[in-house]
C-alpha cells in the first residue's frame, strides 16, 4: 500500500493528511510480499540479479570497472523500522562503498537522509561503518564504527529506527547509534518528509579507504555483495494514540530502555573509531553542532 505523497513544502498539510496514510499501517509489516516485490532496480540492472539463499528471496549487487549498481524502494515512508541483512564484499574490497540509507525526494536544500556507507578494505583490513543524518538539508554529522564481526563471513542484519523521538541504528539488534530529537532546542529532526530506502555498490577509491591511499583492484572484479530480508516495519504508537505523529511530546512510549543504553555505551567504548562531536579539527566552540553541546 503506497504512502501519500505530500508536498515536500508543506509540512503542515503533511501533518494533517498523513493520519489518512498511516491509521491502517500502524500494525502492518508493508515487506511480507517479499523482496522482489518491495524494491526496484535503477542502475545497473544488467549485473543484479535476484536468487534465493535457502529460503530468503535475495539481491547480489555487483560493481565493476564500468559501472556499480542500485536499488530503492517502491514505496516511502514516515516513521518506520527497516531491517535488512547484508553480506559484503569478500577479500580486497578497497575502493568500494556499499550503502544502505533512507532519503526525502523533495528539494535537496532541505532533504532528510539516514546513511549507512561501508567502506571497503584490503584483504585482511577491518570494514568502516560510516553513519551520518541530514534533517532540513543540513548534515555533516559523521559517527563511524569497526565491527565487531567480520560482515563478509555471514549475513548480519542492519537496522534504521525512525520515530518521532529518535532515529536509531543498530547492527544485529544492537544500538549503536542515536539522534535525538531536539527540535525544541534548535536542532532539525526529519518529522515530516517520507523517505525511500536505497542500497547501492559503487566505486569511490578517491576517498574510501585510508583517504584515497589505496585504490581499487579492478583485476578483482566484479565485487559483489548481497542483501536478503528486507523487511519494514511501521511505527506503533502508544494505545489511544492514532499515529505515530501525534504521539505526545511527554509521552515515554519512544524513550530508550536500559538494554539500548547499554548498547550505546559499550559501542562507543569499543568501536566508535570517529565522532563529528568531538572532532576539534573540524569545530571549535563556537561551531560545534548545537546537538553536541545538549545532555
Amino acid at each position: 500500500m503506497a504512502p501519500l505523497l505530500m508536498p515536500a513544502s508543506s509540512p503542515k498539510l503533511c501533518r494533517s493528511l498523513v493520519l489518512l496514510g498511516l491509521v491502517l499501517l500502524v500494525a502492518v509489516d508493508v515487506s511480507a510480499a517479499g523482496m522482489y516485490d518491495e524494491i526496484e532496480l535503477i542502475w545497473g540492472a544488467s549485473r543484479t540479479f535476484f536468487f534465493m539463499d535457502g529460503g530468503s528471496e535475495a539481491l547480489a549487487l555487483s560493481l565493476d570497472q564500468s559501472q556499480g549498481s542500485c536499488f530503492r524502494s517502491r514505496d516511502k515512508y514516515l516513521f518506520v523500522r527497516i531491517d535488512v541483512e547484508i553480506k559484503l564484499i569478500e577479500g580486497d574490497s578497497a575502493g568500494t562503498v556499499c550503502t544502505f540509507y533512507t532519503i526525502s525526494e523533495g528539494p535537496w536544500e532541505i532533504h532528510d537522509e539516514i546513511d549507512l556507507e561501508f567502506l571497503g578494505n584490503v584483504t585482511g583490513e577491518p570494514y568502516t561503518l560510516h553513519t551520518n543524518i541530514f534533517a532540513n538539508g543540513v548534515g555533516g554529522r559523521e559517527q563511524q564504527f569497526r565491527l565487531w564481526f567480520d560482515p563478509t563471513a555471514d549475513y548480519h542484519t542492519y537496522s534504521i529506527v525512525w520515530n518521532p523521538k529518535h532515529i536509531m541504528i543498530l547492527v544485529d539488534g544492537k544500538a549503536i547509534r542515536d539522534f535525538k530529537n531536539n527540535e525544541d532546542e534548535g536542532v532539525p529532526f526529519p518529522t515530516w518528509q517520507w523517505m525511500r530506502t536505497f542500497g547501492t555498490l559503487w566505486s569511490a577509491e578517491d576517498w574510501a579507504t585510508q583517504g584515497g591511499r589505496i585504490k581499487t583492484d579492478w583485476s578483482q572484479a566484479p565485487f559483489v555483495s548481497y542483501y536478503r530480508n528486507y523487511n519494514v516495519t511501521w511505527c506503533r504508537p502508544s494505545p489511544g494514540v492514532a499515529w505515530c505523529g501525534d504521539e505526545p511530546k511527554g509521552s515515554t512510549h519512544f524513550d530508550l530502555d536500559q538494554k539500548t543504553l547499554a548498547d550505546l555505551q559499550w559501542v562507543r567504548a569499543n568501536q566508535m573509531i570517529y565522532n563529528y562531536c568531538t572532532d576539534a579539527v573540524r569545530f571549535n566552540a563556537t561551531t560545534l553542532p548545537k546537538e553536541c553541546t545538549l545532555p
